[in-house]
């Protein structure tokens, strides 16, 4: 049985922390300004190419339905597509189950731009990872994320989509609508089926804007993040190259559970009220490779 790294609260390697010539990982004021104005921010390199390389080795285990560790995830779908003729990877939990998968969430790039956009310390949500092959790859489904989010409160998170491929339109990257961020929270429409649903439950001002989308066109290694209000989707990989991604979801350091329930499968509830910690939030920051 594989060891559940989430007892680990500091990187167990050196491969994700970055090169002293790398320089300030922080965003300029310009970036930030961007993020708060249009709900995202794209093209923020998180990762070198070594780095990418050793997260997609690990990945390829993880498409074998039979691997060591499968019972820590929160979620696996091998296909978690709408129709049988398309496949669309999801899982959350990878940093339970493999080493690059853990320390990426201590990646100083990330970290830098995660307290900037939120404004403080963050704490550790939970991981996707969310995988298209060639051919046929699925579609992932206009939403906000807070929609999936409500147990928890105030709405202080933040969503980072790390490519491990190159993603463009052709190959189905994160589309996004700007300025959707102001919008209120949305009824859920469902994440793997029509990307059309969302049509059900938005204004006529909102679907006049919803005709704007952005492509966030991404090389390996780079990052898009957005607000957990902003209405994002990504079509469907008809193309002969894959389109992987890992994702990073983070929130405010005092972020409190907002449900007696569980939070995410397999791990106790925290009371409603109480501040969201302890062995599967951990707070991030860049200081633990010093630890």
């Amino acid at each position: 049985m594989a060891a559940d790294l989430s007892h680990q609260h500091a990187p167990i390697s050196t491969s994700f922390q970055g090169k002293s010539s790398d320089g300030d990982f922080h965003l300029s004021d310009e970036q930030v300004a961007f993020f708060h104005e249009h709900g995202y921010l794209s093209g923020v390199k998180i990762l070198e190419d070594e780095q990418v390389d050793i997260l997609r080795e690990e990945l390829e285990a993880f498409f074998q339905s039979d691997h060591d560790g499968r019972e820590l995830w929160y979620e696996y779908h091998t296909n978690e597509s709408a129709t049988p003729d398309t496949v669309l990877f999801h899982a959350l939990g990878a940093w339970r189950v493999s080493p690059g998968f853990h320390d990426v969430l201590w990646s100083p790039a990330f970290i830098a731009a995660a307290e900037q956009l939120l404004d403080g310390k963050v704490r550790f949500w939970h991981d996707q990872l969310f995988c298209k092959p060639a051919n046929h790859g699925g579609v992932v489904a206009w939403h906000q994320d807070y929609s999936y989010w409500t147990r928890t409160k105030p709405m202080a998170h933040l969503t980072c989509w790390i490519g491990l491929d190159d993603a463009d339109r052709d190959n189905g990257c994160v589309q996004y609508v700007p300025g959707s961020h102001k919008w209120d929270l949305l009824p859920v429409t469902g994440l793997a089926g029509d990307m059309n649903a969302i049509r059900e439950v938005l204004t006529d001002d909102q679907w006049e804007q919803f005709q704007h989308p952005v492509a966030a066109e991404l090389k390996k290694g780079e990052a898009t993040f957005h607000h957990p209000l902003t209405v994002h989707g990504s079509f469907a990989n008809r193309t002969d190259r894959p389109r992987r991604a890992t994702v990073i979801n983070a929130f405010r350091d005092g972020v409190c559970s907002d449900s007696d329930d569980v939070l995410l499968h397999g791990i106790p509830p925290i009371a409603k009220g109480k501040k969201m910690e302890g062995k599967f939030f951990p707070l991030l920051s860049a200081e633990s490779f010093d630890a």
